[in-house]
């Protein structure tokens, strides 16, 4: 099948597959399991959450002098560069400012993409402090010693802190190249609709490049989400064995509103899970068991609008 060539004929092609899927999902439910567990797969590496990296202190001279922690983060999620010359993609979370006893200090996440981060020599890197630094001046109009030291914790600040900071600022869109597979997943046929919105956009130069001509980093569009939507109806169920090992984690969410699967946006990581429909439904809850995404299943039934999705507990 030829490629669609505008966003109309790709739309058509997206809604033949999600009507395709609804029919695969009552006709042959074991074919429509191993495609979605096909997709699952596909989608590990895009929905991985964020992973801390290192932890950077330094202080903010003005306006107020205080500490400042910049957790520099790995997050599969940001797109790596294309070349050495391209502009760096990364997204960075809410500047927070924390009262830890007699202590006041500030707190930063900043994600690139892991192998942005895994720099060949201690100049590369410094490199990419230093950018990373100027960028956090100029978008949050301060001014930074540029002296700084390596933590010897990786992160500052808790796991779920760091993964909400992230998250809840800008989401980077994923990049498709020409070989990506027609059965995209739900994130990714969103995206390759033209959602994405590049309005804030600056630009990482190499080093080669004068610097006094462009900007110093590219920062993925930020995507909010409605203003209303509703929390759904749910059930949590940890399933275990005879000698009460837990086996899998079962949760159902009630979608009444919810005519298709295409409708739904699902992300799972090992500790969380995200459902979304837009304008609708969002829920996101943490794991009580840390659980195998490769092996996680989701199945939506039509007739009582409630999704399924079961999660095996290594």
């Amino acid at each position: 099948m030829a490629a669609p060539s505008h966003p109309e004929d790709m739309l058509t092609q997206v809604t033949q597959l999600w009507s395709m899927l609804d029919e695969m999902s009552e006709s042959t439910p074991e074919s429509y399991h191993r495609f979605m567990q096909q997709q699952l797969e596909d989608a590990k590496q895009y929905c991985a959450p964020p992973e801390p990296h290192l932890c950077l202190q330094t202080h903010i001279l003005d306006p107020n002098e205080k500490s400042l922690f910049i957790n520099l983060c790995r997050w599969k999620r940001v797109p790596a560069p294309k070349s050495p010359t391209d502009p760096i993609p990364l997204s960075a979370g809410l500047l927070e400012e924390v009262s830890d006893k007699a202590e006041l200090y500030s707190i930063i996440d900043i994600a690139y993409n892991p192998s942005v981060l895994q720099r060949e020599n201690q100049a590369e890197m410094d490199h990419l402090i230093s950018l990373t630094f100027k960028y956090i001046e100029e978008h949050y109009n301060l001014s930074l010693s540029h002296s700084y030291h390596i933590a010897t914790f990786t992160l500052k600040g808790s796991l779920k802190r760091m993964k909400q900071s992230l998250r809840g600022g800008p989401v980077p869109a994923p990049l498709l190249n020409k070989n990506t597979r027609n059965e995209l997943t739900l994130d990714l046929m969103k995206h390759n609709l033209g959602e994405e919105d590049h309005n804030n956009t600056t630009l990482l130069p190499n080093k080669n490049v004068t610097q006094s001509k462009v900007h110093l980093i590219e920062e993925i569009a930020s995507m909010e989400l409605p203003e209303e939507v509703n929390t759904p109806a749910y059930e949590l169920i940890i399933a275990k064995d005879a000698n009460r090992k837990p086996l899998k984690i079962e949760l159902k969410v009630e979608l009444p509103k919810v005519s298709s699967i295409s409708e739904c946006e699902l992300s799972i990581s090992r500790d969380d899970v995200i459902v979304e429909v837009p304008e609708k439904y969002r829920l996101q809850l943490d794991l009580p068991e840390l659980v195998n995404e490769e092996a996680t299943t989701a199945t939506f039934n039509k007739g009582k609008g409630v999704l399924l999705i079961t999660m095996p507990i290594p």
